[in-house]
């Protein structure tokens, strides 16, 4: 035999010490490291303290025969995979069916030849060394499937950021409203998970998509005019029709690039939520008429953190309000313009929502 192993460390486990002294001195001369043990708790003992790379076991010894040593070591997840010889002097086809269904890879009857145990201890550790190594490059393919998969999500959020900004950028008066938005939505998703009948429907992705996706509700303003966008007065009626629009344009933007993308999560909640926003709960919203569930229950969030920013944002036609009158509509609303349980959950993190809006520093008045 070459001596391609050497440095491996084989353990033998034996009641017969002339066999010990005669395997040791063989595994010795090829330059492998012995561990020799005539009792099976010995040999477990000292396999979970340095686990070899191949155990040589006999069968039929005291204590703890070889079969029940070998079920051990299958049973502890840190052994199992060394592959186990069984040396024996038993031949009976049912001995070796049950030294394989203990989990054994090879079976050879005594007396042994010496060449024959050394190519076959050869065999075994090179199969050991192809399924580490094969194992190696799972891992490292997994790594890299996640580094590019984060790549990806990276890239896609990077879009999906700069989409929002182009719309808030033709807004003045919108200031940080994307990113309060997105802090809202998660506080609202996030206390749904955690105490409300919909707490099944959010997982975490939900609430990471609905974090990055809500930044999205008012992409569509990008094929407002700036006439009706940027107009320093209330819309008229015709106006407001227009505005309305806005709606229908996100998500049929978002449409075209999901007919591309169909397993987008981000870009799926995106048209939801782009949509849906403006609906209202008992069907008075818009561009649909949905009602109740009928509304995506991230648009029905998305709901909520827009208008509470809107009402404790500055327009030229109507000043800022404080939280508390802002979360006073928002309660009243419920019912008739939003979902009442994700009115409940406002009401839990409503001062969650005070604290993002109170930090952003623009158009808010000071806390009464």
């Amino acid at each position: 035999m070459e001596k391609d192993f050497a440095g491996a460390t084989i353990m033998v486990v034996d009641d017969s010490t002339a066999n010990l002294m005669l395997l040791t001195e063989l595994l010795e001369s090829q330059g492998m490291a012995v561990q020799a043990f005539v009792d099976g708790p010995s040999a477990l003992a000292a396999a979970v303290a340095r686990a070899p790379d191949l155990i040589l076991l006999d069968i039929t010894m005291p204590e703890m025969d070889g079969y029940e040593v070998c079920q051990q070591l299958k049973a502890d997840p840190g052994l199992a995979e060394i592959p186990v010889l069984f040396l024996s002097g038993l031949a009976e086809t049912s001995d070796k069916v049950k030294a394989f269904a203990t989990g054994a890879v090879d079976y050879v009857t005594k007396p042994f030849q010496l060449a024959e145990i050394l190519a076959r201890i050869r065999t075994h550790l090179s199969l050991r060394r192809l399924r580490l190594e094969l194992s190696r490059q799972n891992l490292r393919l997994e790594e890299l499937v996640r580094e590019k998969v984060a790549e990806i999500t990276d890239s896609q959020l990077a879009t999906i950021v700069a989409l929002a900004g182009l719309a808030e950028s033709r807004d003045d008066d919108t200031g940080d409203h994307i990113e309060r938005t997105r802090g809202f939505c998660r506080a609202l998703a996030e206390q749904l998970r955690r105490s409300s009948p919909y707490a099944a429907e959010i997982s975490d992705t939900f609430i990471d998509a609905i974090d990055y996706s809500s930044a999205l509700h008012d992409v569509g303003k990008v094929g407002i005019p700036d006439a009706i966008l940027l107009k320093p007065g209330r819309l008229t009626p015709e106006e407001f029709g227009v505005m309305k629009t806005h709606t229908t344009i996100g998500a049929h933007a978002l449409r075209s690039a999901h007919t591309r993308y169909q397993r987008n999560v981000l870009l799926s909640m995106g048209i939801e939520i782009a949509r849906s926003h403006h609906e209202k709960w008992d069907g008075s919203g818009y561009p649909h008429g949905l009602a109740g569930q009928q509304i995506p229950l991230a648009a029905r969030i998305v709901a909520i953190a827009d208008v509470y920013d809107a009402l404790r944002s500055r327009r030229v036609y109507k000043p800022a309000l404080d939280h508390d009158a802002s979360a006073h509509i928002i309660l009243e609303g419920s019912g008739s313009h939003f979902d009442p349980v994700v009115v409940d959950a406002f009401r839990v993190v409503a001062e969650v929502f005070a604290t993002i809006r109170d930090q952003s520093g623009t158009d808010c008045p000071p806390r009464t």
